[in-house]
């Protein structure tokens, strides 16, 4: 096993997966907060869209996809707070529309992409060291913005009228976290896959809340429960010669079980 931990491409798996992990485990439970599960899996769906136009005009895939996010994700805000349609059903709507642009982008890409498979279903044992500088260099201020934010946000989130009448701009800090999820999603793709990145932003999430029992317990117990998945499907990953994205979903359904016999067993 410590052989293992000493293999350099061991290694960046799992410092971009545990900067991953932390970011994703930290939004998740504002996400949670304001029950936008499903908006995880709509940008990373529709993110194929800046992915596809990236390999076919040769453009770095992570960081078209990240622009493009960033569009979506005022997007979606737009179309929930100026129209009479709900936030679930703006993201469905991009989240196709993004699936479908990438298809026919691809289908005029002329070879076999192989950057695009490791996009779909992730490779987080294929990372570079340019993977991490770019995951690093937008994952941290992320990070630090959501710490500073973390009390309003959590305010705004939870009490809109409240956080109004006490001189706060809810709208903002809803679109803040909308913007902060979807760059932090793009990010995770690569490592976790298109297919299964939102099950990351989701599972330690509800594993925290189905064990915690303060707010602040379920704060930290997401973000260290995120770390544990990321960290035990890479290794799963390799001593069973599995494929990376997979085995960490599947590592954190696990836990997720086992968490729940737990909470069950305890409750008696």
């Amino acid at each position: 096993m410590l052989d293992i931990l000493l293999l350099p491409f061991i290694q960046r798996a799992l410092l971009s997966g545990i900067m991953v992990a932390i970011l994703l485990g930290t939004l998740g439970v504002f996400v949670n907060i304001r029950s936008l599960s499903f908006l995880g899996d709509g940008i990373a769906h529709a993110s194929l869209a800046g992915i596809a136009l990236a390999i076919f005009v040769g453009w770095m895939p992570t960081p078209t996809a990240l622009v493009l996010s960033v569009i979506l994700a005022v997007g979606i805000f737009a179309m929930e707070r100026y129209s009479r349609i709900s936030a679930d059903t703006a993201i469905g709507i991009l989240f196709t529309t993004g699936m479908a642009i990438g298809v026919v982008l691809l289908h005029f890409t002329p070879g076999f992409q192989p950057e695009l498979i490791s996009f779909l279903f992730g490779n987080i044992l294929a990372i570079q060291t340019q993977d991490i500088i770019i995951t690093l260099s937008v994952g941290l201020p992320i990070f630090i913005l959501i710490i500073i934010l973390s009390k309003r946000l959590t305010f705004a989130l939870l009490d809109e009228d409240g956080a109004y009448l006490s001189g706060l701009t809810p709208s903002r800090y809803i679109l803040t976290l909308y913007i902060l999820t979807s760059l932090a999603i793009v990010l995770s793709i690569k490592l976790i896959g298109i297919v299964l990145v939102s099950a990351l932003l989701i599972t330690p999430t509800a594993i925290s809340q189905t064990l915690s029992k303060t707010f602040f317990s379920f704060q930290w117990q997401s973000v260290l429960w995120a770390c544990l998945v990321v960290i035990f499907g890479i290794l799963a990953s390799v001593l069973l010669d599995l494929p990376s994205g997979a085995s960490i979903i599947l590592i954190g359904t696990m836990f997720f079980v086992l968490s729940l016999l737990w909470s069950h067993f305890l409750d008696k």
